[in-house]
């Protein structure tokens, strides 16, 4: 998450200024040990590792299983999920300092603790509410099991915790960040809620980037052998509060999923059963509006609304920053809504900020019912409850059915406003009230081309062009996103042929590494060709290079890292003609330099550039920004030994078959493995070379499966 600028500036401040005379050590819960684990070993749960070090869960009960799962991912990922309910706790800079007080502040300012305390035991169900403790107990028997690695204050973990966790977590995914960021620049924009997506390319500049993702699926009459096949392809950072950790959980009540979860989730987000899978990319509609408030010149506690004078609703966050050691100091931080919601203060005005998800607690709820259906009418049904607040959804099922959904939480926006623009916060007119239901959104189910695809482009080209949702359908107050991606235009090239496809040809398609010529590569590329640098050496060199280029990120390509490293610098945005943010004479002169400087050649293959590292693992990598075959770096420059080490892009990779039988079949794939701490594990970095070689596994769902690839197994709880 980006920092937001001034306001926690001034934290910082007001932590150096009074830290010698406000510090005192921190208090810590008291916990009764025994008591918590008596409610511990209410659960018991079976872990088997297989030969990956993967766990595959077993419970009697759901409760059982997300117990066994949460104890496991924990043995593997602890501090990260420890943090994550730190962060939902709104206590994090208690324990990382003054790096964790904006995280802090927005947990206080969204209110999201007293939301999910208040609509916990009514709005979720008493089997979702179980499954939650369950999963709560399992991490408080790891703790327990391993005092010394939890942090003081932690425990006891809560089914609150977790619930808090989606509820924080959910609107970044659509770019809430970038709303807030906006409110902290000098001059802000007027068109404070226009979507202004970034493009991998630009997020690949920054830490722990929320990337692109890839999603298709096959009908059985465009396939080969009359099989479904869907293709599970999230793009995320390797590591972090939003890296994928595969595992699979079973249950007596019938809960049989395999997929991705993040630290701190008790269930699988996109995955596959017996019965069905789908996937989720990234959408960005407009969800978010900011409201600008006219405060009383003689009360600035009170704001213009439907003509009268309101009071905010005051309230004080109390911000414990550790400062060094045991101690740390308490800073006060006003916390003010209005009726529209959250409330900032900024040199420049008063804002209110609505939206979607900020009264909603039942994503968790509706995950849970996606993992236990059993056919396309139970899994829409839990689609239709509408409670995850974005993401573009394909599924496929036994039965052959397929369908892409552009899920998202869908204000109830009058006409007479541009929504797009900061809004008048003093008319009830703009103060949206509801959701539109998911039915109305653009979705395309069982189409006649067979195919239906997503890799963050727009809804209207996700299927063949008969079968596309027509955009005049749908408001210019949804925000829909209109841009492609080269990922969108390539799989709609290389899946809109008509002709049948093979298994073979969907992992053609899935580890395509080209860049379509409709790409903004492909036009960065004409620009530079059309320079005249005919008085530079070097650049009438480099020129020459990519005239010959053939778009592929192919590792032994000649030309791909010369062409990267310049798309790298120019490419921010996806909508095409996005002014440059570069010029392409002067990116192209820098990476000609760039590469002369480390490797005095120009042409070096691209895979001795693009890294996997992973422990001792060091090894090339096709692919690279908003390819089929994603990588990204964690800079546009090259590093100091001339690499781009990957940190991003490809990560849990699942290609899921029903055949004409319906019996389903999975290859999946890790970016590294499943120990994501240990470094001494065999499982630290045990599927590096794998996954760069575009080597998948199959996955051993059944149990006959699982006891030919068993490495180890335990019980847990219970005792």
């Amino acid at each position: 998450m980006k920092m937001l600028g001034l306001g926690f500036a001034l934290i910082l401040g007001l932590v150096v200024l009074t830290a010698m005379v406000l510090t005192a050590p921190q208090p810590v819960r008291l916990v009764d040990a025994a008591a918590l684990r008596a409610t511990t070993n209410q659960f018991s749960a079976r872990i088997v590792r297989d030969t990956l070090g993967v766990p595959h869960v077993l419970g009697t009960r759901d409760a059982d299983a997300a117990f066994g799962l949460a104890y496991a991912h924990a043995e593997d990922d602890w501090h990260t999920i420890e943090t994550m309910v730190l962060a939902a706790r709104g206590d994090l800079a208690r324990h990382e300092g003054v790096a964790g007080t904006q995280t802090d502040y927005l947990v206080h300012l969204f209110r999201i603790r007293q939301v999910v305390r208040d609509k916990f035991d009514n709005d979720l169900s008493a089997k979702t509410r179980a499954m939650l403790d369950g999963y709560a107990a399992g991490l408080n028997l790891y703790a327990l099991n391993h005092p010394d690695t939890v942090r003081p204050g932690l425990l006891p973990v809560t089914a609150q915790d977790v619930v808090a966790g989606f509820v924080f977590r959910a609107p970044f995914f659509y770019g809430l960040e970038d709303e807030l960021a906006k409110l902290f620049e000098e001059n802000p924009p007027d068109e404070i809620s226009l979507r202004d997506s970034k493009s991998a390319f630009l997020s690949s500049q920054v830490p722990n980037p929320h990337l692109g993702s890839n999603a298709f699926a096959i009908a059985p009459r465009r396939s080969s052998d009359g099989a479904t096949r869907l293709v599970i392809n999230s793009h995320q950072p390797y590591s972090g509060p939003v890296a994928w950790y595969e595992i699979q959980v079973t249950s007596e009540e019938g809960w049989n999923t395999a997929g991705g979860i993040f630290p701190g989730t008790p269930i699988i987000l996109h995955g596959f059963n017996q019965y069905l899978g789908w996937a989720a990319t990234v959408n960005k509609p407009d969800l978010t509006d900011i409201y600008r408030l006219t405060i009383n010149p003689k009360n600035r506690n009170e704001y213009w609304f439907d003509e009268a004078w309101r009071a905010f609703d005051r309230s004080t966050a109390y911000l414990r920053i550790k400062v060094w050691g045991p101690f740390a100091i308490t800073i006060p931080r006003a916390v003010l809504w209005s009726v529209h919601g959250p409330v900032l203060r900024r040199p420049h005005g008063t804002y209110a900020i609505r939206f979607s998800g900020l009264f909603e607690i039942r994503a968790v709820e509706q995950w849970y019912l996606m993992n236990r259906a059993v056919n396309f009418e139970q899994w829409r049904g839990a689609m239709a409850m509408n409670a995850i607040p974005s993401l573009n959804v394909v599924y496929g099922d036994r039965q052959g059915n397929i369908g892409y959904f552009y899920n998202a939480r869908m204000p109830k926006r009058s006409g007479g406003f541009d929504w797009q623009r900061t809004l008048p916060g003093d008319t009830s007119r703009t103060l949206w009230q509801g959701f539109e239901a998911i039915s109305t959104l653009p979705s395309v189910v069982n189409p006649a081309s067979g195919f239906v695809a997503n890799a963050n482009n727009t809804p209207f080209r996700s299927s063949g062009p008969d079968d596309n949702p027509n955009p005049a359908a749908y408001s210019l107050r949804y925000g829909i996103e209109h841009y492609m991606t080269n990922r969108g235009h390539r799989l709609i090239e290389l899946l809109d042929t008509g002709a049948p496809l093979s298994s073979a040809d969907i992992d053609r398609i899935k580890f395509d590494l080209d860049y379509s010529t409709r790409s903004e590569v492909a036009r960065l590329m004409q620009a530079i060709a059309a320079l005249d640098v005919s008085t530079d050496s070097l650049m009438t060199q480099a020129q020459t290079l990519l005239s010959s280029w053939d778009l592929s990120t192919d590792q032994d390509n000649p030309a791909a890292a010369l062409g990267v490293l310049i798309a790298l610098k120019c490419i921010g945005q996806n909508a095409d003609g996005d002014p440059w943010l570069m010029a392409p004479e002067t990116a192209l002169k820098i990476s000609a330099e760039d590469l002369m400087a480390h490797y005095a050649r120009l042409d070096v293959p691209w895979g001795e550039i693009s890294r996997m590292r992973r422990g001792k693992v060091d090894v090339p990598l096709s692919g690279g920004p908003d390819i089929l075959r994603a990588v990204y770096s964690a800079g546009h420059d090259l590093e100091d030994d001339g690499k781009l080490t990957a940190v991003a892009g490809d990560t849990y990779i699942a290609m899921v078959e029903w055949d004409r039988d319906g019996t389903m079949s999975a290859r999946t794939r890790h970016q590294f493995g499943s120990a994501t701490e240990d470094q001494l594990s065999p499982h630290f970095a045990d599927q590096a070379a794998p996954f760069a070689q575009d080597n998948l596994r199959d996955f051993p769902f059944t149990t006959e499966a699982l006891a030919l690839q068993t490495e180890r197994t335990y019980q847990v709880g219970g005792q």
